[in-house]
């Protein structure tokens, strides 16, 4: 599947760029469809490892979707190309913030939730980059609008994202005050994060920044749990406690 990342009529070289997603994996709810929440894969992975995940652990109240990134060239792996939500350089530290990568994925995603029923709630979730897609995905729900300044369509009821990082955090504290509706919406958003603390790849610190940087901001709904010995990956306890977050905070119907 392509995606436009502008309207055509801007007149920009931007507005001629596509970006080619992957396949998108469904799992659908086993009893009453109530929630909807689409997941986003790590660094060169796909949405076919994530569908076989939630579909032996699946909530009865909740559809999958897990789509699979562009193949694009990323920095952090010396210019390899592999399955990436956006580009990221050498250091998440220093690294300049993909915002056509971010907006093209972010609005992708979107795209993906327009579709559900008005009496559905929706959510994003991620690991590592997905993660951080995830999160930026809620700066633009909050802002009302992508980095490009085109509006963010989706009412957003859930955020969750496990080893990530947040990209635009240099700004984003001016982007969230720069409207009382903006104010507001970063209030009522429910996030969860989890972070281990031997994570090798996505150091926990990151983490921890990404959990301040979003509380300053106005993200006041947030939760922040540390996994003590856990390296980059999830575990089974991980993921139930996730399902049972959305269960609460989108209070659905039902258990695993």
């Amino acid at each position: 599947m392509s995606y436009q990342q502008y309207p055509s009529g801007s007149g920009s070289r931007a507005s001629r760029r596509t970006v080619e997603f992957g396949r998108t994996y469904v799992v659908r709810p086993k009893v009453k469809h109530q929630a909807t929440m689409v997941w986003l894969h790590g660094l060169g992975d796909n949405g076919s490892s994530l569908s076989q995940l939630f579909e032996s652990m699946s909530h009865p109240n909740i559809k999958w979707i897990c789509p699979t990134a562009p193949t694009r060239s990323v920095g952090m792996l010396g210019g390899f190309s592999c399955t990436a939500w956006f580009n990221v350089g050498e250091s998440l530290d220093s690294s300049p913030d993909d915002w056509e990568g971010l907006d093209a994925s972010a609005a992708h995603i979107a795209n993906l939730l327009s579709a559900e029923p008005a009496d559905v709630k929706v959510g994003i979730g991620g690991f590592s980059m997905g993660a951080a897609t995830a999160l930026y995905s809620a700066t633009c729900f909050a802002a009302g609008k992508y980095a490009n300044g085109y509006p963010y369509p989706i009412n957003l009821r859930a955020v969750v994202g496990l080893s990530g990082w947040l990209p635009g955090s240099r700004s984003l504290r001016s982007r969230i005050g720069a409207s009382n509706d903006a104010v507001r919406k970063a209030a009522s958003l429910p996030i969860f994060l989890c972070h281990g603390t031997n994570d090798d790849v996505v150091a926990y610190t990151y983490g921890e920044m990404a959990s301040s940087c979003l509380i300053s901001a106005g993200f006041r709904y947030l939760l922040f749990k540390t996994y003590e010995g856990l390296g980059h990956y999830t575990i089974p306890k991980e993921m139930d406690e996730v399902c049972d977050w959305l269960t609460d905070r989108l209070s659905l119907d039902g258990s695993r």
